[in-house]
């Protein structure tokens, strides 16, 4: 089987990342008690452009308030993380000047703005991570980014991030199928894996 050069290219540059090679998934920085904060935005594939996103005392206010509506349950908790990823994400999309197509192949390979599961998945770790260091994460904790598929098994290779809730349940935050600021996909990792035959979501 051959793959385009543009495709071998992706498949390597998954490949370090699954592997650890590439850069670290970034970490929040420069958090301040007023609620600043500077997140690295991935886009470009592979984490190829960088840009940084400044959070401020209001962005926080907005976020801690739509986390608040989550504290009732896991289940609650996990539909105000799907609303704080949108907002952030439609943040981020203002500071990268473009916003995102669902499902971004190879075909925009180095294109700025756009975005392949790595930069998604690494991009909304942080996020979690920026969460989870204000402690407005009750139920759940964050965990390493998951990885399905390897071409020999008849799946393209696919990245999300993942949270644990108390009970020890895993669960995908993959906004990948999305456009920029759309809902990401929410489901018990054991399910997530299951999924990504060629051609099937």
């Amino acid at each position: 089987m051959t793959y385009p050069a543009r495709m071998r290219a992706a498949i390597l540059v998954f490949a370090a990342f699954a592997a650890g090679w590439g850069p670290a998934f970034a970490q929040p920085a420069g958090d301040s008690a007023k609620g600043a904060a500077r997140l690295k935005i991935c886009h470009g594939f592979g984490c190829h452009f960088q840009s940084q996103l400044d959070l401020g005392a209001a962005d926080a206010r907005r976020i801690s308030a739509i986390l608040a509506a989550g504290r009732a349950s896991p289940h609650a908790e996990r539909a105000a993380v799907s609303k704080a990823v949108q907002y952030y994400e439609s943040r981020a999309a203002s500071v990268v000047g473009v916003r995102d197509h669902a499902k971004s192949n190879a075909r925009q390979w180095h294109r700025r703005g756009q975005m392949d599961c790595i930069d998604e998945s690494t991009n909304t770790r942080t996020f979690l991570l920026y969460l989870e260091r204000r402690g407005l994460l009750k139920h759940h904790t964050v965990q390493r980014n998951v990885t399905r598929g390897f071409l020999i098994d008849g799946r393209y290779p696919h990245s999300t991030a993942v949270l644990r809730d108390r009970s020890g349940e895993k669960w995908t935050i993959d906004s990948w199928y999305t456009p920029t600021g759309g809902p990401p996909d929410i489901m018990k990792l054991s399910q997530w894996l299951t999924r990504g035959v060629m051609g099937v979501r």
